[in-house]
């Protein structure tokens, strides 16, 4: 019996909520944490994180099987449900806990994200610049338990109703082949 073999990358993209329910619904994907990377401040709350002073982006690591699904697959999703074009915003959430930022774990997965960035940016897939951060990765501090499966338990809860939902029905749609179970 052979071992599956597990990779990891992590990701912010303004809301950790809207990250975490999507890539949850992705074939090949295993686990996603919710947390906080980037900062000077150890342990870090959600509180101090979204006070903005913390430095840290609220972010998700990504557990997943790369036989099934690539960390180019992911970076295309990621970049499919986010604005990367905005600095320290996603819509109505502002600071530069909601940065767009890739924490690479490794030189292949740096070049991997570079790559990528340049192709959408000779493909003009955007109206504007990209301005996703490239970071070598730090140490993950986990969120509090609360913000686990956060869209799954509250899915009537205004902010995932009108924010989360919207991310998770467009990735159903523009990457359905993707999605577990189909």
């Amino acid at each position: 019996m052979t071992e599956k073999r597990t990779a990891t990358a992590i990701l912010a993209g303004g809301c950790f909520w809207c990250l975490e329910a999507v890539f949850l619904a992705m074939k090949g994907v295993s686990r996603v944490q919710s947390g906080y990377i980037g900062g000077h401040e150890d342990a870090p709350s959600y509180q101090s994180v979204c006070s903005g002073d913390t430095g840290h982006a609220e972010a998700v690591k990504i557990e997943f099987d790369p036989e099934v699904v690539s960390f180019e697959d992911l970076l295309e999703v990621f970049f499919e449900i986010h604005d990367p074009t905005t600095p320290n915003r996603q819509g109505n959430d502002i600071g530069s806990q909601y940065r767009s930022a890739i924490f690479y774990l490794s030189p292949e997965q740096e070049a991997a994200a570079r790559a990528m960035i340049d192709k959408l940016a000779w493909d003009g897939a955007f109206d504007a610049p990209i301005v996703t951060e490239l970071e070598p990765a730090t140490t993950f501090w986990p969120a509090e338990a609360y913000h686990d499966d956060y869209f799954a338990r509250n899915p009537n809860q205004p902010y995932c109703r009108y924010v989360v939902g919207p991310k998770v029905a467009k990735f159903r749609h523009s990457f359905g082949a993707r999605v577990k179970g189909n």
